[in-house]
């Protein structure tokens, strides 16, 4: 991919001259945990200033790169990364964490994070993607395919909020998300069986491995750890 970024980054200079800061690779590309078909090449695009026709500007190699099946790049303004932290603390994290600069300085290292700020939206974000878990299993409780395919992209989600869990028992994080979800395992003494082999059937695509009553098992389990993290991360509070 480095001839698809350098070409990228050519086509954001063209196109927004001296606005242009900085443009950082950030996620599992950067951190060296891609998987191909599920992850992405996510990038940030930092501008002095942000406005319609800035936004215009960069429809046309947006386009080019989203045709290469990449997600739109998000836009921030210089001003907006240093003064966001106490709003997306995770966000902000885990784009700091596993980063790539392509072009223009290392905005993100600049950055700093409360861990005040990182519990609570730690806390928010682990309750919400619970609630969501709970609704989208039942729908797909009835095929293997459909429930495997919402185990392993479920888990992807909560293995990036639990460097945020990390972070909150002062544990910095690994970059793998695999090493992640075992760490965080270990630290709060709960049975992290279910996640390794839920990374197994997003790695090596292992669903045909499972009928449906052991997939919906392993789903089960599964939930139970995801609310023995939450509650882990609850209790931190109070200590």
């Amino acid at each position: 991919m480095k001839h698809h970024f350098d070409a990228f980054v050519d086509d954001l200079r063209s196109s927004h001259g001296g606005n242009l800061v900085s443009v950082i690779l950030y996620g599992s590309a950067a951190a060296g945990d891609f998987v191909p078909q599920r992850s992405d090449y996510n990038i940030l695009v930092a501008l002095n200033s942000i406005g319609p026709d800035d936004l215009r500007k960069a429809h046309a190699c947006v386009r080019e790169w989203a045709k290469l099946g990449n997600p739109i790049p998000v836009y921030f303004t210089v001003s907006e990364l240093k003064n966001g932290a106490d709003v997306f603390p995770i966000e902000y994290d885990q784009m700091r964490q596993a980063r790539r600069v392509l072009f223009g300085p290392d905005l993100l290292g600049e950055i700093e994070i409360s861990e005040k700020f990182l519990r609570l939206q730690a806390e928010y974000e682990l309750r919400s993607k619970l609630l969501q878990l709970r609704r989208q299993y039942i729908p797909a409780s009835s095929s293997v395919e459909k429930l495997t395919a919402l185990m392993a992209d479920s888990l992807s989600s909560f293995a990036a909020l639990f460097r945020a869990v990390l972070k909150v028992y002062g544990i910095e994080p690994p970059v793998t998300k695999r090493e992640v979800v075992a760490m965080t395992a270990q630290t709060i003494g709960i049975d992290g069986t279910p996640f390794e082999k839920i990374l197994n059937i997003r790695k090596d695509n292992l669903a045909y491995e499972l009928d449906e009553g052991s997939a919906n098992g392993l789903f089960g389990e599964y939930l139970i750890e995801i609310e023995k993290v939450i509650d882990a991360v609850d209790r931190s509070k109070k200590d």
